[in-house]
């Protein structure tokens, strides 16, 4: 991964603002998700590199390290302190870097100071929650979440922005590449699992990919057949025509009208019908109502 370059990346110029950082990381992130791809090792691989890559470039420090060391900033600190007692730098007089022969910048300090080195650690994966309702996670959203640094005395806090996609379910968790502790020793940093909980919704129940719905039919309308509107995830409502004698707690399916799954599809929307008495009958309708059930009786 440090022999890629972060700006080619995310198919910025090395001079954009974070804002162009920010909207190409966000589509990358989305185009290349793990849920988006289910099975797909090279997505994965790629989304990978995308978070590491956006976690360099959207820390104004970690990003001019980046751009004075190229792959070698995560050693800035110790390059400054070479070059300040008089020691050799990374870069040439004109700011070429020099090629190390495959070492390390820890390979190359040990040596120096003679110590051994500690075998390299990786940090410690942490985890953060997310909150989103029905509707967000039809869409896909994005969250910006605060990772303690804990090397800091004072407490300072890193705020990420995550990409959660489309379709994702309640208690999917997503992994940010690199976000987690810093490991020791120069062993790589672990990483961040963003936990999503999805919003209990007011009208609809997800089961797997499909939607659930109940839907108040007048009961004249349920004997005589009718139409009924049936509210969307998307905000837009449909017509339904129910036939004659449709019953209590009947099923209808609308296909393609459920949560997004894969590549354009989409799982289906079920209304179920509950039926509605009438009430406060006026006189004539009690005498229809009698009527009836004496037809019926008969």
């Amino acid at each position: 991964m440090n022999s890629r370059d972060y700006y080619q990346l995310l198919g910025v110029q090395r001079g954009s603002d974070q804002k162009v950082i920010r909207q190409a990381y966000r589509r990358l992130a989305r185009e290349h998700h793990p849920d988006v791809n289910p099975g797909d090792t090279r997505a994965e691989q790629k989304f990978k590199e995308i978070n590491e890559a956006y976690e360099v470039l959207s820390d104004p420090d970690s990003r001019q390290k980046y751009d004075q060391y190229g792959d070698q900033w995560k050693h800035a600190d110790q390059f400054g302190a070479r070059q300040r007692g008089g020691g050799f730098s990374p870069h040439g007089r004109m700011g070429n870097s020099f090629d190390l022969g495959g070492l390390g910048a820890d390979d190359i300090f040990g040596g120096l100071f003679g110590g051994g080195r500690r075998q390299p650690r990786k940090g410690e994966d942490i985890e953060v929650k997310a909150s989103l309702t029905m509707e967000e996670s039809y869409t896909g959203a994005v969250r910006t979440v605060e990772k303690r640094n804990e090397q800091e005395s004072d407490g300072q806090s890193r705020r990420i922005e995550v990409s959660i996609p489309s379709g994702v379910r309640d208690g999917a968790r997503i992994r940010i590449s690199g976000a987690g502790r810093k490991g020791m020793s120069g062993g790589r940093s672990g990483d961040m699992f963003v936990v999503v909980t999805i919003l209990k919704h007011s009208r609809f129940e997800r089961k797997g990919d499909d939607l659930h719905a109940q839907i108040a039919v007048e009961m004249v309308d349920a004997v005589l057949g009718g139409e009924a509107v049936i509210p969307t995830i998307k905000g837009v409502d449909l017509a339904l025509k129910i036939p004659p004698e449709s019953q209590n707690g009947q099923v209808f399916r609308l296909v393609g009208q459920g949560m997004p799954h894969g590549n354009d599809e989409y799982g289906d929307l079920y209304a179920h019908l509950n039926v509605t008495l009438p009430m406060n009958l006026s006189e004539r309708e009690q005498k229809l109502f009698q009527e009836m059930r004496d037809l019926r009786a008969e």
